[in-house]
């Protein structure tokens, strides 16, 4: 590692790693773990969503296995965790893509939303992490991607519960950065834009509103899924080395205007 000799191109290689992807039945996990199979990784799949992760498991084929689970239950979080780490033993590679936005206004959110939003978009995260570390920490070797968002900066309607989980998110991928990094675990966060995923349907099925958030980014047009693709090897490979504790804005500019 880190030979001036290596072929960049080696640099992205994932090839002998184990990639666990939460939130891989739809939207950006989905797209995370068919991209991370690509690169060589095996890859664990994990997701409430039997079906979806089924046909998630038909389109990769061989390398990739799938769990069944709800990562925001914590009693259930050892159980879960040794059947992530059952088929290709512990992943190296965590992508916390799982999320909710219940999208309710200040004025109405409940306990029980707010509880459900911060459980599963800033606890599971740490806590997930938190229990691989220590195989990490024995390779000298980890990637931790979480996932935050426009609203780890910005303030929309209805987005009070996600917004203050996904500012949390940068400071918790800052505090990773700081706790683990000397082991060679390198913690990033992946900020999103406007992508077509399930968790904006809202969004893109009001024409209006999809083309006013187009023109606010830099490129003049919203995300599609193959865009998260390097940015996130980037993340999860030799190629991020010497970078940690960063949120990369994957937003075509829509949070420089």
């Amino acid at each position: 590692m880190g030979d001036p000799e290596q072929d960049p191109r080696d640099l992205f290689d994932l090839t002998g790693h184990v990639a666990c992807v939460t939130g891989a039945s739809s939207g950006l996990g989905r797209r995370a773990a068919v991209t991370l199979a690509a690169a060589g990784a095996y890859v664990i799949g994990v997701a409430r969503r039997k079906e979806a992760l089924e046909d998630l498991k038909a389109e990769v084929g061989v390398g990739i296995e799938t769990v069944v689970a709800d990562v925001s239950n914590r009693d259930d979080l050892d159980t879960v965790v040794a059947k992530i780490a059952a088929p290709f033993g512990a992943p190296d590679i965590l992508i916390h893509a799982a999320g909710i936005n219940t999208r309710e206004a200040a004025d109405d959110v409940t306990a029980e939303g707010w509880d459900q939003t911060l459980a599963l978009n800033l606890s599971t995260p740490f806590f997930l992490s938190q229990a691989f570390v220590p195989t990490m920490k024995s390779k000298g070797w980890g990637r931790i991607v979480n996932f935050a968002s426009l609203q780890t900066t910005r303030a929309f309607p209805g987005g009070i519960a996600y917004g203050a989980s996904k500012g949390g998110i940068a400071q918790l991928t800052r505090a990773m950065a700081e706790a683990w990094s000397s082991h060679g675990i390198m913690a990033n966060a992946i900020g999103p834009g406007f992508f077509p995923t399930e968790l904006t349907q809202a969004v893109f099925g009001d024409a209006d509103r999809a083309a006013r958030n187009a023109a606010q980014t830099c490129v003049a047009r919203n995300g599609e899924l193959r865009d998260i693709d390097g940015p996130l090897l980037f993340l999860c490979s030799e190629a991020s080395g010497y970078v940690t504790g960063q949120v990369l804005m994957v937003d075509g500019g829509f949070t420089a205007k």
